[in-house]
């Protein structure tokens, strides 16, 4: 939120400077300067904010693929020792698998 005020005392010819140049960007002096002046983040960091969200994405994949292989595998386990169909089929509900 933007509540504080700048007061700057400049020579004619930087204030027509800064001017022409909001002008030709097409926005305010203020936004002109807060533009030019305001920490950005840099190349990197927001290349690392990229990267973590889509490591972030994959995780999630990669749990939901575990969780399903999982399921298989206590439904075949079942299986295998003779648990009868309906007993197996409670078992894959209880592990998220319909």
């Amino acid at each position: 939120m933007k509540t504080e005020r700048v007061t700057l005392l400049t020579t004619p010819k930087f204030k027509a400077f800064l001017g022409s140049e909001a002008k030709r960007e097409g926005i305010s002096v203020a936004e002109l300067v807060r533009n030019r002046f305001e920490p950005q983040p840099s190349a990197e960091a927001a290349m690392i904010e990229t990267l973590t969200a889509e490591l972030a994405a994959r995780l999630k994949e990669a749990r939901t693929t575990l969780n399903e292989g999982l399921a298989e595998f206590h439904a075949w386990l079942a299986e295998k020792n003779g648990a009868p169909a309906k007993q197996r089929k409670r078992a894959a509900v209880r592990r998220g698998r319909a």
